[in-house]
């Protein structure tokens, strides 16, 4: 009898234990939740200018190439020294081979440097004297992350207000008495780096004597918040 009463007690678990497994697999449905999207959007101007300047020399000794090269940047850098609110690094060194009909005929030695700064007039300046010496390549302008970030968070909390809104409004309608947010996701836009409408082509020191005109322009910033609401 007390093994009888002991099957039937294992077997009554795990009938239990087969059910709550199924439960526990089954999907749980929400008839109340909505989805709601919301985005603020703002125009902000350029307030960084990136460019980069280079230097270029090809000949049969490497390393009389390098020294000219080596000297031209160095010169460049003595001279962006001076000035604190400009940025700089070099970048870019190559010595590189030239062949003809497969065989070493010369060398090709080259580095840039790079410049950032939010004076703009400053750069424009400074890049019209170093191209005594060297190229301009290219030029550049950008949102700095500090303006990015202040603007984020106008933004951040206008887009989060027209969700609330909106949240309000679908309770509203639907004859409910409120609503809790479920969950919500908030992205930003990246700021990406608008070069001028004009190519830049890299020119020689002696085709360009005066300092680049300038038009930063502006970009658009966006932020997203997109989330569930349950309704009550």
């Amino acid at each position: 009898m007390k093994r009888i009463i002991n099957s039937c007690n294992a077997f009554l678990m795990l009938c239990l234990f087969s059910i709550a497994t199924a439960f526990a697999h089954e999907p749980v449905n929400y008839y109340d939740r909505i989805h709601l999207m919301a985005d603020a959007s703002a125009k902000i101007e350029n307030d960084t200018m990136i460019a980069t300047v280079y230097t270029v020399e090809e000949g049969s000794d490497a390393s009389s190439l390098s020294k000219i090269v080596n000297q031209r940047i160095r010169k460049g850098i003595d001279l962006v020294e001076k000035y604190p609110g400009i940025k700089f690094q070099t970048n870019n060194y190559t010595s590189n081979p030239v062949y003809s009909n497969n065989k070493i005929k010369g060398w090709r030695v080259s580095q840039s440097l790079r410049l950032e700064s939010k004076d703009m007039t400053l750069m424009s300046d400074v890049i019209g004297r170093l191209q005594e010496t060297l190229a301009l390549k290219n030029m550049s302008f950008t949102v700095s992350n500090e303006s990015k970030n202040s603007q984020d968070e106008i933004l951040i909390n206008k887009a989060l207000e027209s969700f609330e809104k909106r949240a309000q409004q679908v309770a509203k309608k639907l004859n409910r008495n409120g609503y809790k947010i479920v969950n919500i996701n908030i992205s930003t836009s990246g700021v990406p780096v608008i070069r001028p409408q004009f190519e830049m082509r890299a020119m020689s020191v002696s085709s360009m004597d005066s300092s680049p005109a300038i038009s930063a322009g502006e970009q658009t910033l966006k932020v997203t918040v997109n989330g569930s609401i349950e309704l009550e």
